[in-house]
């Protein structure tokens, strides 16, 4: 009887399946990216740490002229921007595990004292399959056996969680710190050879290529992530170049 009771409390007047829906919800907001939901971590924060660093080099080296490569305070900006980037990958991942944790513990204290009611979610998700009659208590009794087996079901099949997909922070500080290194040799090489106009042929070389890598891996449309992401980045430099004209007019 108090199983009964407090199944409206649990399900908050919503029927198993509405409940399910809710919980996928909130499961995809605990499984969302800083830098994305399908690429892996490090692969994502080594592209948007290459793009970032790729436009900062490229506006300051318009802006600066032949002065942005004198004196040793270019090598400064490098190593501070790259302690920042990785820094804030590691402390985003940190924050996203925290969220994943929250969530196991949440559904884990689900499993231990709404048993019925975890019991009807099951059967609704399953039903939901294709199961039915004496096949769907089978598999519900079965999962409902093993408390472990339980959570993970849980928190895939009801919140949409996938744990593989959750990396180390440190990978995705790594990732960042590569795609800063890479992007700065590849601008400042640029620079170095051939001038603004090096420069800025690499510049725009990192953020197609790093927007590339990041729409093959989530299966998106290659030209139209290289066009956007280069096009975005030509009308933020454009705009700044012009601004700092009009500011010394």
């Amino acid at each position: 009887m108090s199983e009964k009771k407090s199944s409206p409390l649990h399900f908050e007047g919503k029927n198993a399946m509405e409940h399910v829906i809710e919980a996928r919800l909130k499961g995809l907001e605990a499984s969302r990216e800083i830098h994305g939901m399908e690429m892996p971590g490090h692969y994502n924060a080594a592209s948007d740490a290459a793009k970032e660093t790729a436009f900062l080099l490229v506006v300051l080296m318009i802006l600066l002229g032949e002065k942005g490569l004198d004196g040793s305070w270019l090598g400064a900006l490098i190593v501070g921007w790259m302690i920042w980037k990785v820094g804030r990958s590691a402390v985003l991942g940190w924050a996203r595990l925290e969220r994943l944790h929250r969530v196991i513990e949440e559904e884990r204290w689900e499993i231990e004292h709404h048993r019925a009611q975890e019991r009807e979610e099951l059967k609704a998700m399953y039903a939901g399959k294709g199961f039915e009659g004496k096949m769907l208590e089978e598999v519900t009794d079965v999962l409902m056996a093993d408390d472990n087996r339980l959570l993970q079901v849980m928190l895939e099949e009801e919140l949409g969680l996938r744990l593989e997909s959750y990396e180390h922070p440190l990978k995705q500080a790594c990732g960042a710190a590569a795609g800063v290194a890479a992007a700065a040799a590849l601008v400042i090489g640029g620079w170095e050879f051939l001038g603004e106009a090096g420069a800025l042929t690499m510049s725009a070389f990192v953020i197609a290529f790093s927007a590339a890598i990041s729409a093959k891996l989530e299966k998106n449309r290659l030209a139209v992530a290289m066009i956007w992401n280069v096009a975005i980045g030509a009308l933020a430099g454009g705009i700044a170049y012009f601004s700092a004209q009009f500011i010394h007019l």
